[in-house]
């Protein structure tokens, strides 16, 4: 399996969101469903007040209303509130998802430029190792016999002569 291939970074992309949502449902989701949970029984437990007060106190209606109304406001103010942090927290954690994946790319962007200046540094090598080969080959080609090795010391000289 080629783990710089487009397609492994696609799975692996999606394995590790995948592990990061199971984490978070494990970790995160529970704490937050209880205190969603113990909020609407303190809201419940605030209504039901309310109504034990209104049965006591059947001649001040006017004061019982106004008490519901409060404590249906504070209900709706803090479902809103547990709504606004819901969504605050799955938006986080798809930002945090998204910066992981990024971050991910990049690690793999550059694992694939070092991998290819390795490659051409081999490439490079070899390139230089064979040139000095055929070199050697033809040198001795070259001066295998006497006359070849005298022809090409004067030329030598004469360029040393002239330089």
């Amino acid at each position: 399996m080629n783990f710089t291939a487009p397609e492994s970074l696609v799975f692996w992309t999606t394995i590790i969101f995948i592990v990061f949502f199971i984490l978070l449902r494990k970790f995160a989701w529970k704490p937050i469903l209880g205190a969603v949970k113990g909020r609407e029984e303190s809201i419940n437990n605030a209504l039901a007040s309310a109504e034990a007060a209104r049965k006591e106190m059947q001649n001040l209606t006017a004061d019982n209303e106004r008490i519901l109304h409060e404590a249906r406001m504070e209900r709706d103010v803090l479902l809103k509130e547990a709504r606004e942090m819901r969504d605050k927290m799955i938006a986080d954690s798809k930002h945090e998802a998204q910066v992981q994946g990024e971050r991910m790319i990049e690690q793999a962007k550059t694992a694939i430029e070092a991998e290819k200046n390795a490659a051409m540094a081999e490439l490079k090598s070899q390139v230089s190792s064979l040139s000095l080969e055929i070199a050697e080959k033809l040198l001795k080609e070259e001066l295998s016999n006497k006359e070849a090795q005298t022809k090409l010391v004067e030329k030598m000289l004469g360029d040393v002569k002239l330089n």
